[in-house]
């Protein structure tokens, strides 16, 4: 069996992520979606979960720790790849169309990646790489 990624992230408005995750061409699956939770397809194998603010703190309960507020804290970084740079671009413009709030482009030559965050402040970073440097790995200094 080939391993599964599921990314769980907060949101406060799980309508509104509903609308913003399908506007970027991602789909919901129902089968693990209800009022406190969405299943967004990201591949055959990668999945992000948005689930509320009340759902995700239940599984904190017995930790210690608290829910985070990705509008003002760095809770993770989530990078995906795409085929191209223009893929990129397309992807970015789509979830700027959404309500993403953009940020900064970088270029390294050997990969190419965007950044946005989400209306509740969650961060992506799509990147396409050459896949010969993906390959070689990074250029050595």
């Amino acid at each position: 069996m080939s391993t599964q990624l599921f990314v769980n992230i907060i949101t406060d408005d799980l309508p509104r992520a509903r609308q913003f995750f399908t506007s970027v061409g991602w789909i919901i699956n129902p089968n693990f979606s209800d009022d406190n939770a969405i299943c967004v397809v990201l591949s055959e194998h990668n999945y992000l979960m948005v689930l509320t603010r009340s759902f995700y703190a239940q599984f904190l309960e017995g930790t210690g720790k608290v829910t985070g507020d990705a509008k003002t804290q760095s809770l993770a970084l989530i990078s995906f790849s795409l085929d191209s740079r223009e893929a990129v671009d397309h992807f970015v413009a789509r979830a700027e169309g959404a309500g993403a709030k953009v940020g900064k482009t970088q270029d390294l030559g050997f990969m190419y990646q965007r950044q946005f965050d989400d209306p509740d402040g969650n961060h992506f970073e799509p990147f396409w790489m050459d896949p010969e440097a993906a390959e070689s790995g990074p250029p050595q200094e």
